[in-house]
């Protein structure tokens, strides 16, 4: 390409010949410089639109802003149903453990209102002396995702101990451990003694309750009646399966009130004192067995429960 300056000034025309190559590092050049001079024009009038008060450029100003304002907004709000969904499942654990304590107390002896679970816990304490922080947005989700962990391995621990407790109450219950005749008192103890009707020594495997005839006996612990028949020795005679090989025997009573296959609790009256059988008079013969083997009844009745 050749270009030829023609001037007055000039005593001759000049002549400028351009290659392909220098053609188009002029043309690159024309292009950026157009470019830079369009972006410094936007950027100064975006800058000064407020003063130069163009309505068109404000109205794209006041849109991108809302946009932006929107944006933020959603995220914000995006947010907030996050943690409100949090906060409902803290909510509900809170309440699992409220109930979990006061099943906790009630095992344990105490009265739930003792511990007050309904009232949140008194905490103070003087300003301190090192300046407050506020809290950020992941600050505080990172508090709420600890407190859930929290919240969650305390109500698992709340729970293995409430089945440690109600295992423990279900075996108190089912172990013979209440005096089966109220008032009365030992006519003749475990082991070895002189048999009342040969003279001779004899092993006794239960314990004999003085009584008057008519006196209610009731259930050592809770079980299930396995015998409740008329015994050629023992009378009136009752059985009562505990569980864990544990069974204990009521005998010579006057009065059966319990049949086989009935479900009693500790304390229920199942007969009442008699004669009836291999006695010598109104008395009752307990016996504890396990795995049917006669045990001393007393190291029963002797524990707590």
């Amino acid at each position: 390409m050749n270009i030829i300056l023609v001037s007055e000034k000039l005593p001759k025309a000049w002549t400028i010949t351009l290659e392909w190559p220098q053609f188009a590092g002029l043309a690159a050049l024309l292009v950026v410089a157009m470019l830079t001079t369009a972006a410094a024009l936007n950027y100064g009038i975006l800058r000064f639109a407020s003063e130069l008060k163009i309505p068109y450029v404000r109205d794209v100003l006041v849109s991108i802003h809302q946009q932006q304002q929107d944006k933020h907004h959603s995220y914000l709000q995006d947010n907030l149903n996050a943690m409100a969904v949090r906060l409902g499942q803290m909510q509900a654990q809170l309440l699992r453990l409220d109930t979990l304590g006061e099943r906790l107390a009630k095992l344990a002896g105490f009265k739930p209102q003792d511990l007050m679970f309904n009232e949140v816990p008194g905490r103070g304490g003087a300003l301190s002396s090192v300046p407050s922080q506020n809290l950020s947005l992941g600050d505080f989700t990172r508090q709420v995702e600890e407190l859930t962990r929290n919240l969650e391995d305390r109500g698992d621990k709340l729970g293995l101990l409430e089945s440690m407790f109600t295992l423990e109450s279900a075996r108190k219950k089912l172990t013979p451990t209440k005096l089966p005749v109220e008032g009365g008192w030992y006519s003749s103890n475990f082991g070895w003694r002189i048999d009342p009707f040969t003279g001779q020594r004899a092993f006794h495997e239960g314990i004999d309750f003085m009584a008057e005839e008519g006196t209610p006996i009731y259930a050592a612990a809770a079980g299930v009646v396995v015998y409740s028949e008329f015994h050629p020795q023992y009378g009136n005679m009752i059985e009562i399966d505990h569980g864990n090989d544990l069974i204990t025997r009521y005998a010579h009573a006057s009065k059966r009130l319990v049949r086989v296959g009935d479900i009693v609790l500790r304390g229920s009256r199942i007969a009442d004192v008699g004669r009836t059988g291999r006695a010598t008079g109104a008395h009752l013969h307990f016996e504890v067995r396990q795995r049917g083997v006669a045990r001393n009844p007393a190291q029963f009745l002797q524990l707590p429960g």
